[in-house]
């Protein structure tokens, strides 16, 4: 399923900040950030990793609709989204966009990239957002010396194949819908935030492609989950009602 391209404004590399925003600590961003565990494995306990956050490259603020990176840019540093959300997307030969993915505070973009040394798809803002920049090649260097880091890394890259993965199957727009919604709840809930109430950062349009469905289908399903008490919806604001109800329906997408 594809969805025609909206307007993305290009954008230049952003200037680095050398601090973090005043509302947001680094050991507070740190301990939801995907990569803590990498930085746990070699030394770098939570309460020590001020130095080690001063080193980083921080960008920001994008705003919506502006490009972190593009498809083909030369790939040379992952990126750990700091506040926001990101949606990751590749262009047909006929300028319809297919969305691949979605990022959310904590979460890091661009490790499947590795090989062929390029980005495959664009990164997207979907609202205002903040980044924290790894170098890959020290980051690599790293994980030479370091192998519980690399076995870090592999496995992230493993987690955000396998649900794209499990999409491409015979499954119903419930099943889909049903594991989307849970698995971003997981995925809160995984950096201290709630697993049943969050705000939906994406386009229903966004939902659509990335379910493989039409965008029709998308509101009828959400419509269906409202009326049967599964879930409140207002506007982005989204509270699951019977997470466990959902989770039984969309379970054979879902990691064990």
């Amino acid at each position: 399923m594809s969805v025609a391209l909206q307007e993305v404004r290009p954008v230049a590399k952003r200037a680095l900040r050398t601090e973090a925003p005043a509302a947001v600590s680094a050991p507070d961003f740190c301990r939801t950030c995907a990569l803590s565990s990498a930085c746990a494995m070699v030394g770098y306990g939570l309460p020590e990793l001020s130095p080690l956050y001063r080193l980083m490259e921080h960008l920001g603020p994008y705003r919506a609709g502006d490009a972190v990176f593009h498809q083909g840019d030369v790939f040379e540093a992952v990126y750990a989204v700091r506040s926001g959300a990101v949606k990751t997307r590749q262009l047909d030969k006929d300028g319809h966009e297919h969305v691949l993915g979605f990022y959310l505070p904590g979460e890091v973009i661009g490790l499947d990239a590795i090989y062929p040394a390029q980005f495959p798809c664009d990164a997207i803002a979907l609202e205002d957002a903040q980044f924290c920049r790894f170098s890959f090649p020290a980051m690599s260097l790293l994980a030479t010396r370091q192998p519980a880091v690399q076995k870090h890394l592999f496995r992230l890259i493993g987690q955000r194949l396998g649900m794209r993965q499990l999409l491409s199957g015979d499954y119903s727009a419930d099943e889909r819908m049903a594991a989307f919604l849970v698995d971003l709840g997981d995925r809160y809930a995984a950096r201290g935030f709630s697993a049943t109430q969050f705000r939906l950062g994406m386009s229903r349009g966004d939902i659509a492609s990335y379910l493989c469905l039409a965008a029709e289908t998308v509101s009828r399903t959400l419509s269906r989950f409202r009326s049967q008490g599964l879930i409140v919806l207002r506007g982005r604001a989204l509270v699951l009602q019977q997470p466990e109800t959902l989770r039984a329906l969309g379970k054979n997408l879902l990691a064990d």
